[in-house]
């Protein structure tokens, strides 16, 4: 091999190699810094794609998983109300029964008259409570006209329902339906069938002479009196209640399950992304040490290729 002084190609190949492993060291430390595997994304032009998509994915849950908890608590505040309703519809009940006392006069039947068509209008009030300044009864249905009750809601074209996303997908994913119950249709009073509901919506609370009428009345002066009903019609208020309170129950079940359902998702797709970006810490500070080692050795390298050109000027002398 001769020996030249303008050219020196083993410092240059040392050179080449210490720059190689200057930059894996560089990178394994940006790796181990950043505890992820693709920190440019030439590390990993595929992998990078799918891990955007699956943190988009998981944001998304999150959100929904969100929204469904608030759907939770919309149904378990307007339960309480049904619930409430179902004790004043109770206490309707026993006024019907004291008024019946043969020893009660009729002053005494006035008094309990009077707490019954205030309880009415207390009905009414409770059936147009707000949660966040959305309606928790509705008045009317989807497409604009009467909400009307119809035992499970049969009459899906006449009940009114909001719907809570539970997938990622958003809309275009699956759905759960919350019913604002029909707390005002479902105490309306046909008195010719004395029954309650069954396509009977007078959601006003004001009384129809001769065609129906409604226990939630708006105004005292409206309301009905206890000798104008029969106890079977309360009966029947009150499977409507509960027939209301059943139905939000299975929803609200059914929104559990949901949220159950996304945060299980929402762990599966974060652990999925960490398969594909998550740096392994044993592996990754081997190779750091490698690294290191190739960089001291290939510096170490130069140097001893600079001085072997020293054999030049010993020529020279």
């Amino acid at each position: 091999m001769p020996i030249t002084v303008n050219s020196n190609p083993a410092a240059a190949a040392a050179n080449f190699y210490m720059s190689k492993n200057n930059s894996a060291l560089q990178k394994s430390i940006n790796r181990l810094s950043s505890g992820s595997k693709i920190v440019h994304p030439n590390d990993d032009a595929g992998g990078l794609a799918v891990s955007m998509k699956l943190e988009s994915a998981v944001v998304r849950l999150q959100g929904a998983e969100k929204n469904i908890q608030n759907g939770i608590s919309f149904l378990e505040v307007q339960d309480g109300v049904l619930a409430n309703a179902s004790k004043v519809m109770n206490r309707m009940i026993e006024l019907k029964g004291l008024s019946q006392d043969v020893l009660k006069n009729s002053s005494d039947n006035d008094n309990y008259n009077r707490e019954f068509r205030n309880l009415q209008v207390q009905l009414f009030e409770m059936g147009n409570l707000t949660f966040n300044g959305v309606s928790m009864f509705a008045n009317f249905a989807n497409d604009g006209t009467d909400a009307v009750f119809d035992d499970m809601n049969q009459l899906l074209n006449l009940d009114n329902t909001m719907s809570i996303y539970v997938s990622s997908d958003g809309s275009s994913g699956p759905k759960v339906s919350i019913n604002k119950a029909l707390l005002l249709s479902a105490l309306s009073i046909d008195p010719n069938e004395a029954t309650i509901g069954d396509g009977i919506s007078y959601n006003d609370g004001t009384a129809r002479d001769g065609t129906g009428t409604t226990f939630a009345s708006q105004t005292y002066a409206a309301a009905i009196s206890l000798s104008t009903i029969s106890v079977g019609v309360f009966t029947k208020a009150l499977e409507n209640l509960a027939t209301l309170r059943a139905d939000n129950g299975g929803t609200m079940s059914r929104l559990q399950y949901a949220s159950d359902n996304a945060t299980l998702q929402a762990k599966n797709f974060t652990a999925a992304n960490g398969r594909i970006v998550d740096v392994d810490i044993a592996a990754e500070s081997t190779n750091l040490a490698k690294y290191q080692i190739l960089s001291q050795a290939s510096a170490s390298m130069i140097a001893q290729a600079n001085s072997s050109m020293d054999i030049a000027l010993m020529l020279l002398r």
